[in-house]
């Protein structure tokens, strides 16, 4: 820590530029026989000025006001060379007033920090992750003008009312149907993004104090949807003469059997798609959300819908393969299916990826583990969100316990 510097810090005047017989009042601060000076906006007439003492002279309203100003001034500029001290910092005149002025880097804006966030994860973070943390940044500028009245604040301002009341901000919002926009989880999203960028400031040294310390974000527990072999077999059996249904739904099918999700299979080209160790075709490719890599047994009907439309396209080993269109639209086309077959569950595209979890795969006694391989899934936990054991299971699974229960017993009969 630095303690051998000359300070000192004094209030001088200038003539004004702008009125005759008045004062600029300026503050100097010395270190070391280093200067930096700051204008502090204040004039005084000629008579009103105190040379000896640096001061206004009188005790009218107006030179009252004006000393209790360079009071505090005097006060904040001894403050911010002690912070500097503290924080073992570099000490000199310019430091000094840049802490005053606020322009260190211990005076980083929000803006700042997302400005900084978003610039270095660009190229880090997918599009359609770095598309939710651009929504994340809209609702902080709108909430910082419609709340708070201010286009920016300073970092050190956050604290945990901030994050309650920007937490309330969003449970309220409405768009321009006055329609309330966000359920509970996405309130949660937009925090969990914004907590992330607070964390990144700490690490940065921009933050001492966290102001999602004490804050706790929570998530509402839905069971994802899912397609029972009925409703698959129902979906599978239905042909249609609209070539645009006809796609879709064998798009839908294929992720189906495969377990990949709507972008993996939008980029799936004929080159990931080879034969494996046991001489059937696999798809190995890497998942786009993640960047790990993925090793798919194509089932049966899977391999249909590649020989389907391998045939019939004129794609080449390096171009996509199957025919979908935008996500937007194909899950709108999947609810005219659902619709069709009778269906009474909400179907994106997404409902694809958790059938082949746990109407396939689980449900027919494939391990967890293998399951986890299957989807690209790096955390076993993460397979568990997707999966569920379904009734039919359980009843199997206590039948067959109830046989080896039985058989356990008249083992133990015949050797008496």
């Amino acid at each position: 820590m630095q303690t051998n510097n000359t300070f000192s810090i004094i209030f001088f005047t200038r003539k004004s530029r702008n009125a005759k017989n008045q004062l600029s009042i300026y503050v100097r601060i010395t270190i070391n026989k280093q200067r930096s000076e700051i204008s502090l906006k204040r004039n005084v007439s000629f008579k009103q000025w105190d040379n000896n003492k640096n001061r206004g002279r009188g005790t009218s309203a107006k030179i009252r006001i004006l000393n209790n100003y360079l009071d505090y001034v005097y006060n904040k500029l001894l403050d911010s060379h002690k912070q500097l001290l503290e924080e073992d910092k570099i000490i000199s005149a310019s430091t000094v007033k840049d802490r005053y002025l606020g322009k260190d880097d211990n005076q980083k804006t929000l803006k700042e920090l997302i400005d900084y966030h978003n610039s270095n994860m660009v190229t880090v973070l997918k599009y359609g992750t770095m598309k939710n943390y651009y929504t994340t940044e809209k609702y902080l500028v709108k909430y910082l003008i419609k709340k708070l009245k201010v286009h920016d604040i300073y970092l050190k301002q956050l604290n945990y009312r901030f994050i309650i009341d920007f937490e309330q901000y969003l449970r309220t919002y409405k768009n321009s149907k006055k329609q309330l926009v966000l359920a509970n989880n996405g309130v949660m999203k937009h925090l969990e993004r914004f907590k992330k960028m607070i964390n990144l400031a700490i690490k940065l040294e921009w933050m001492v104090k966290n102001p999602f310390s004490q804050f706790q974000l929570k998530f509402n527990k839905y069971d994802r949807q899912y397609l029972s072999e009925r409703e698959l077999e129902l979906i599978e059996s239905t042909q249609y003469t609209n070539e645009r249904l006809e796609k879709i739904k064998d798009c839908f099918i294929f992720a189906c059997y495969t377990g990949l999700s709507y972008i993996d299979v939008k980029e799936l080209t004929l080159n990931q798609i080879t034969k494996g160790i046991d001489n059937n075709y696999w798809i190995i490719t890497k998942r786009e959300k993640t960047n790990e890599t993925v090793k798919i047994p194509i089932l049966p009907k899977a391999l249909d819908i590649i020989n389907k439309y391998k045939s019939t396209s004129k794609n080449t080993s390096n171009k996509t393969l199957l025919p979908l269109c935008s996500n937007q639209k194909t899950n709108a086309y999947l609810k005219e299916i659902a619709k069709d077959c009778d269906i009474h569950k909400n179907i994106t595209f997404h409902v694809a990826r958790h059938t082949f979890a746990t109407t396939l795969m689980l449900s027919n006694g494939v391990p967890m583990e293998t399951v986890s391989k299957l989807l690209g899934h790096t955390k076993l936990s993460t397979t568990q969100i997707y999966a569920r054991v379904i009734e039919s299971k359980i009843s199997e699974d206590i039948q067959n316990l109830l046989k080896r229960f039985e058989a356990k017993k008249q083992k133990q009969l015949s050797a008496i």
